[in-house]
């Protein structure tokens, strides 16, 4: 799977998660934007015009690059912090592009939340209504 990534800082959970996705053997593209907006907007992108499946965002809280994200046409962002709302995030809302915070989760959190997104392939058919009204 390819998968975005774009981070407009760098510690031990952003390098967990970019090694993650290593070890699980994913293709990860990474945006060279510095500013939380330019970032979430490149991997917005590159989900949407198809050189990603999915993208990650992470900068302090992970809102600003969630909104960012969702600027862009066809994105649909989901700020998760624990594993349960990320598989929601795909499940009920079919959510491309995962957003967390760098700040404040710890590096095995964020890999399972990260794992628990991608885990989930397909959104749930009785949501389909509702995901395309958005």
């Amino acid at each position: 799977m390819r998968v975005a990534f774009g981070s407009d800082d760098e510690n031990d959970t952003t390098r967990a998660v970019v090694q993650a996705l290593t070890d699980d053997g994913h293709e990860v593209l990474r945006p060279s934007f510095a500013t939380w907006p330019e970032l979430g907007r490149a991997v917005g992108l590159d989900v949407v015009e198809g050189r990603a499946d999915y993208g990650v965002v992470m900068c302090w809280t992970g809102t600003g690059t969630a909104i960012a994200a969702n600027k862009v046409p066809g994105v649909r962002a989901a700020l998760a912090w624990d594993p349960w709302i990320a598989k929601g995030a795909r499940l009920w809302n079919d959510a491309n592009v995962l957003a967390m915070s760098l700040k404040r989760l710890a590096p095995d959190v964020a890999v399972e939340v990260l794992r628990a997104f991608l885990a989930e392939p397909e959104p749930d058919p009785d949501e389909a209504a509702n995901i395309k009204a958005l």
